[in-house]
């Protein structure tokens, strides 16, 4: 099999949009929250989306139960912290799905940020250690299985080099077209964009910036927003009006559409979309938007 032909197999797999949700994870409910979330991703895989991305420093357990309750889409980790999973654990984890079901599950990986980590130290140098443990695992979960959560140069060379590609979070089509010319033709490039469902503009930048503040006191962020040519100035008040039209995708759902649009014109092979809301930050299962979504799409999912 040529390498072009591997690229658009992984390209196809992964579909031009998916849903990024940090409310799939299952060892942080109840039975009835369970039942919730699997009725849910199995009707997210009928809406057509391409992957499935469980947010939010998941589990291998909370990847497997969302593998169990589909049967064709594609299932993402995005994005597991390395410092708070070892490889082995992680290597034995995946072998543990079942092996009918494996082959749509990827790796997603990401050295989270040092405010959050006590250990945190040297992250690339971490990052490299974790692939090689990985590698060297019984059974292994090479680079075929697996995208790195990558903003900067030296980690998005690692994943051209290590992995499927990278997954960039809080990232503008700006930072996507740059990635591109980082990874090359080849490499899978799956950015997050966040959603606001609304078309009254105030509100719908109150619910970005509810969002957003917390992620403003993460320098791995604030430093690529830097690169991008954003001031400190845009940081203020959990940000700019300048910052947040860059970031999210504000309107309704024909606005949505044409800012996924802009992503995959800028290089991306693929959109995974985070749908906030007012009232739940981003937190439940908002299944009204993501039928709404779905429809503007239509057979461009």
């Amino acid at each position: 099999m040529t390498s072009e032909t591997r690229t658009s197999e992984t390209r196809e797999a992964f579909g031009r949009v998916g849903i990024w949700s940090g409310a799939l994870h299952g060892s942080r409910t109840d039975d009835t929250g369970k039942q919730a979330i699997g009725e849910a991703v199995a009707e997210l895989e009928e809406l057509g989306y391409g992957t499935l991305w469980i947010g939010g420093s998941p589990s291998i357990g909370d990847a497997a139960a969302v593998v169990a309750a589909t049967h064709r889409i594609t299932v993402a980790t995005g994005i597991l912290s390395i410092w708070d999973h070892p490889a082995e654990e992680v290597a034995a984890g995946i072998a543990a799905i079942d092996a009918s079901a494996r082959g749509r599950f990827v790796l997603g990986l990401g050295v989270s940020h040092g405010p959050m980590v006590p250990q945190y130290s040297k992250p690339y140098s971490a990052m490299v250690t974790y692939l090689d443990a990985l590698d060297a695992a019984g059974p292994p979960v090479g680079p075929g299985s697996r995208v790195l959560a990558a903003l900067g140069p030296k980690m998005l060379k690692l994943a051209t080099d290590r992995a499927l590609g990278a997954h960039p979070y809080l990232v503008t089509a700006e930072h996507t077209a740059e990635a591109r010319a980082a990874l090359g033709p080849d490499a899978m490039l799956a950015p997050e964009l966040s959603v606001v469902l609304d078309t009254d503009a105030d509100r719908a930048r109150t619910t970005a910036r509810n969002m957003l503040t917390m992620y403003l006191q993460l320098p791995n962020y604030t430093a690529n927003l830097l690169r991008l040519g954003f001031a400190e100035s845009d940081f203020d008040a959990g940000g700019s009006a300048r910052l947040l039209d860059a970031l999210f995708a504000l309107g309704d759902a024909e606005r949505v559409k044409a800012r996924t649009q802009e992503y995959l014109d800028a290089g991306a092979d693929h959109v995974a979309l985070q749908i906030l809301t007012a009232d739940e930050g981003g937190g439940g299962l908002p299944l009204a938007e993501w039928r709404e979504l779905a429809g503007a799409f239509g057979d461009e999912l």
